[in-house]
């Protein structure tokens, strides 16, 4: 006979539930630790497979790119199957795609393994948070995810930290131990589930619309592919040869974003609801959202470039910039939840997106003025960025959660996560090509001058070199004066859209993240 506790209506007794819980948070650390130290080591990568700045671009985005177009597939796969299995399969790809990357011997097979990387974390990003959901009761869920949204934010503040620790230590050849380090960790999180945890019924039959995946992967991959395109071979906006592909290219993909949308339309159970986007606030937040994480990917992936490769920093100092945005979320979330709670939404979103304008206003203010001082400028600017996003994040959801229906806010959830993925790849490839263009132009056809990002060779001539400094800094100026432009867009957007009422005490209730 069950004891009161157990009888509940989950499928895990309360004796096994903190297996469930670590496990959750194992496969979490993977995809987090991967994404954030990656920014850090692509220098590093250049250097060691003779990457260009195209394909540095999609070694980062074929992994967003699949991630993106079949996050929602992923979390309709766990209701289908069971979460415990769909989620152990899609760690099983992600370590599997995580080792092939970690033996790639250049950058085309590396980017091919990034994709599968991503189709297997589009299937475990989804199913952490779930298989929680589901295996703790109600009155016990809220704190089991508040322990599990501290660990995530505990691992992203401290990945980067230690791989740049590691990267400066060990040199350029080691950025291949970060995909390496997602096998033990992801062999332990399978074997509390498999051995712990007892399987889950699957809750409903419901169509994976594979269709739609694919259309969106084909759809976001060309747009992607003509926007980074611009970019190939450092030659930015004024590219040859290469860069004649990009206008087909996202012609083509407005094309299929089209039919994907004609698509979904006449699908029963298509993977995105486009009838939530005639609400107005649903809408309007998520174009905040689309501009916010836009900005917010470019400067997370083009600012360590600068610095390492541009300023010559080492990576266990730069690994430090992503450390005021983790603590900051972790730290603010819940009072700024709380907050937007008593006055709505409106505001925190908007105030918060000035506040992250105005640090990537400060970040493209000192790359201009050429300041190459990282503990007293571009740290007390990412810090800001770090505060502004605290002021955002937990609101966002918040308004996403009231503008539709209580049927509804699963589904409004997944789309505003897929919409800040498809932000963040759209952002690396477009400004990419911003960058090279602006640093082709500064630099005027200098000779013997590596690209944009690229490390400086040993012996480069000092006037060279000062050439190619003056030039980063350009680059990244215009990448960060364009995502500050964008934050006040979004601020715009949230503050005509958003509604400024409180949280109804009923639905508030329900927000375990608050």
């Amino acid at each position: 006979m069950k004891s009161p506790s157990e009888a509940t209506d989950t499928f895990c007794p309360q004796s096994r539930r903190r297996f469930v819980l670590i496990a959750a948070i194992l496969a979490s650390a993977l995809g987090f630790i991967d994404g954030s130290v990656l920014a850090i080591a692509t220098p590093a990568i250049r250097v060691d497979l003779g990457a260009s700045l195209a394909e540095a671009q999609w070694i980062s985005n074929a992994y967003a790119l699949t991630l993106s177009a079949l996050i929602l597939a992923g979390g309709a796969a766990g209701d289908r199957f069971g979460l415990r299995r769909a989620f152990v399969a899609g760690i099983v790809l992600f370590i599997a795609a995580s080792l092939a990357c970690a033996v790639a011997p250049n950058p085309a097979v590396l980017i091919a393994f990034r994709a599968l990387q991503g189709i297997g974390a589009a299937i475990m990003v989804p199913g952490s948070l779930a298989i929680i959901a589901k295996a703790y009761p109600k009155k016990e869920r809220g704190r089991a995810i508040g322990i599990w949204a501290a660990a995530s934010a505990l691992t992203t503040a401290l990945g980067p930290v230690l791989g740049g620790l590691v990267l400066s230590a060990f040199g350029d050849g080691i950025w291949r131990a970060i995909f390496a380090i997602n096998l033990p960790l992801g062999l332990v999180s399978i074997y509390l589930l498999l051995a712990k945890v007892p399987a889950d019924a699957p809750t409903e039959k419901r169509s994976l619309d594979l269709g739609g995946a694919g259309l969106a992967t084909l759809a976001f991959g060309a747009l992607a592919y003509g926007l980074t395109s611009m970019s190939d071979k450092g030659e930015g906006l004024i590219s040859g040869g290469e860069g004649l592909m990009s206008g087909p290219s996202i012609a083509a993909g407005g094309v299929l974003l089209i039919a994907f949308i004609v698509f979904e339309r006449r699908q029963r159970e298509p993977m995105i609801d486009l009838s939530l986007f005639r609400i107005g606030a649903f809408a309007g937040a998520n174009v905040a959202t689309f501009f916010l994480y836009f900005a917010l990917s470019a400067n997370l992936f083009y600012l360590p470039m600068l610095l390492i490769a541009g300023w010559g920093l080492s990576a266990a100092e730069v690994g430090f910039i992503f450390l005021p945005l983790s603590a900051l979320i972790a730290l603010l979330s819940g009072p700024v939840g709380q907050w937007s709670d008593r006055i709505g939404p409106r505001f925190p979103i908007a105030s918060g997106s000035l506040v992250v304008a105005a640090a990537f206003a400060g970040l493209a203010l000192l790359a201009y003025a050429g300041i190459h001082n990282f503990w007293m400028g571009v740290f007390p600017m990412m810090a800001l960025m770090g505060l502004g996003m605290a002021l955002v994040v937990s609101p966002l959801s918040t308004a996403i959660m009231t503008a539709v229906e209580d049927k509804d806010t699963g589904a409004a959830s997944g789309i505003n996560n897929a919409v800040s993925r498809i932000g963040g790849l759209i952002a690396v490839a477009a400004m990419g090509s911003l960058a090279a263009g602006v640093y082709a132009a500064v630099l005027n056809g200098g000779a013997g001058i590596p690209g944009f990002g690229e490390p400086a060779p040993a012996g480069l001539a000092p006037d060279l070199d000062a050439a190619r400094l003056v030039a980063s800094d350009a680059a990244f100026a215009a990448v960060a004066l364009v995502t500050a432009l964008l934050c006040l867009l979004s601020a715009i957007v949230a503050w005509t859209t958003v509604s400024g009422e409180r949280l109804p005490w009923w639905r508030g209730s329900e927000n375990p993240q608050h």
